[in-house]
């Protein structure tokens, strides 16, 4: 099995200074990105301590200080690989444009595999799926996806809504066709001003994964959901590309420790506990090596 091969090459020696996998194991700790205020997939736990003997870096938080669906993720996998999840913050955009320069060593940001990203990233079997939906203002006439052609339409900056609105989203071996015509683009740089915009009536909708939207819903927000998916997309773990160090053995052992949290339901329960709903058990089905990435 890929684990006693990855336990063999280990013991082989694989050099932490060229080897990814081996550089986590030597340092004892696994880096990943984290998003402050990004409900139910990622949060702050207020009033947390951290370990006292924590090998996380003082610039770093520990697991203890983040949760959500998007940072427990992780904290799994830092188990499975026996090393301690710490996590750091740089803005999302840094994120997705690669070249880390080795400051963390995985992003579980929601973010979604597409082709403009394999470009710069490694992406990872996917650990949900996810749908995305227009919301608009509770009181506004809007009833179907269709009434929005030429209307303003707000979506994160930088992201895969951003280019689904444009025409140019595409994911490897998913069909995506836009539903609305001509859409006035309105970028922010996270979703919650966004939606905040659509429920005032700022703009007449909001593009947004399903999630995300529902939540602010719950938090009582003035929106609702139109009935049509716009698409669905498949968030990943992010890899940089750019680093010095070989990344293959880290995100097949990612792959397969993902794989087993799928096939025992452990996503799925996951899933079901942040959101009240299974999103995991669809992005089994997602055959990461359909997309063609030859990692390195």
């Amino acid at each position: 099995s890929g684990q006693s091969e990855g336990a063999k090459a280990i013991t082989s020696g694989a050099d932490p200074a060229k080897d990814k996998l081996a550089q986590i194991q030597a340092r004892g700790t696994l880096v990943e990105y984290f998003e402050p205020d990004y409900p139910p997939q990622s949060l702050s736990v207020k009033g947390a301590t951290r370990p006292a003997d924590t090998k996380c870096a003082d610039n770093q938080l520990t697991a203890t200080e983040v949760t959500g669906y998007d940072n427990e993720v992780p904290k799994l996998i830092a188990r499975e690989l026996g090393v301690e999840a710490c996590f750091v913050s740089p803005p999302w955009t840094e994120v997705n444009a690669g070249n880390w320069g080795d400051r963390w060593d995985i992003a579980y940001g929601s973010g979604s595999i597409n082709s403009d990203r394999i470009q710069r990233l490694y992406m990872t079997q996917p650990y949900y799926a996810v749908p995305n939906f227009y919301f608009v203002a509770k009181r506004s006439g809007y009833r179907h996806a269709a009434e929005l052609d030429g209307k303003r339409i707000g979506s994160c900056g930088d992201c895969s809504h951003e280019l689904y609105l444009k025409g140019e989203l595409e994911i490897p071996s998913v069909d995506i066709t836009v539903n609305v015509k001509d859409p006035k683009i309105v970028t922010f740089e996270t979703e919650a001003p966004g939606l905040v915009a659509a429920a005032m009536g700022k703009i007449d909708a909001f593009l947004a994964a399903d999630p995300v939207g529902r939540a602010r819903i719950k938090e009582g927000a003035a929106l609702r959901e139109l009935p049509e998916v716009a698409f669905t997309y498949y968030p990943s773990g992010f890899v940089d590309k750019s680093s010095g160090l070989s990344a293959r053995r880290f995100v097949d052992r990612v792959n397969e420790i993902i794989r087993g949290f799928q096939a025992d339901g452990t996503l799925k329960r996951l899933s079901i506990k942040w959101f009240g709903k299974d999103y995991a058990s669809e992005a089994q089905q997602f055959d990461i090596d359909a997309i063609g990435q030859e990692v390195k």
